[in-house]
């Protein structure tokens, strides 16, 4: 049965990975990566959730929406993720430092901070792959690389790779966990729930971390006043 984008773009909801995939199938998964991964207004899609659903659902539950199969998935996924983070770095090259200190979103700043600081300690290389793995830093790493100049073929080549482990990767997981146990659509929603809770962990920690070097500077500066 065909589907009413008109009808589908009223009743989803885009905070929602089920409610996603049941209205608009792969492509609703390629334009979620893309926003979330290219465009900053993305930064609260749910990336991870979405991919790992997607998987989960093309393993042949009994609520597999009709429009969705594990090949489509998987292309929109790597060419969402993979075309929205070279838009982003484009943006940035474009837009400079400033496209980022305009955005009014205390997410959005914190995870700019936290995508430099993976920049300064990991090199280009390494944080751009390690940031497709955080939310809200692989939506700000992207044109944050781009305005602080990384090389575009540095870029590119290591957007390449954390994008198709990242998608890849989290779609595959979904796919096994389904094919694997029976009836597991019965539990979506707490594993859902699980997986957003891991994703979010690393952000976490390096809010964590970077609150405790800031404790630990001015305990350093006090005690040299």
């Amino acid at each position: 049965m065909a589907v009413d984008p008109l009808a589908a773009a009223q009743a989803v909801n885009v905070l929602d990975a089920g409610s996603l995939l049941a209205a608009f199938g792969a492509l609703g998964v390629a334009a979620v990566l893309f926003a979330e991964t290219g465009l900053l207004v993305g930064f609260f899609l749910p990336g991870d959730s979405l991919l790992f659903t997607a998987g989960l659902l093309c393993a042949g539950s009994s609520h597999r929406p009709a429009h969705l199969s594990l090949p489509q998935v998987l292309a929109a996924a790597v060419v969402g993720a993979l075309a929205g983070a070279q838009a982003g770095y484009w943006i940035g090259r474009r837009g400079g430092r400033a496209l980022l200190a305009r955005g009014r979103a205390k997410r959005l700043r914190e995870g700019a901070a936290r995508a430099e600081e993976l920049l300064d300690r990991y090199g280009h290389a390494k944080a751009i792959v390690l940031a497709r793995f955080v939310p809200v830093v692989r939506t700000v790493l992207n044109p944050l690389a781009g305005a602080l100049g990384v090389p575009a073929r540095v870029f590119t080549v290591w957007q390449i790779v954390g994008g198709l482990v990242w998608t890849v990767g989290l779609v595959l997981a979904g796919y096994g966990l389904g094919s694997s146990v029976p009836n597991v659509d019965r539990y979506l929603l707490p594993i859902v729930a699980l997986v957003v809770i891991v994703s979010l962990t690393p952000l976490a920690m390096e809010v964590w971390r970077s609150r405790a070097r800031s404790r630990e500077r001015r305990a350093a500066e006090e005690g040299t006043s």
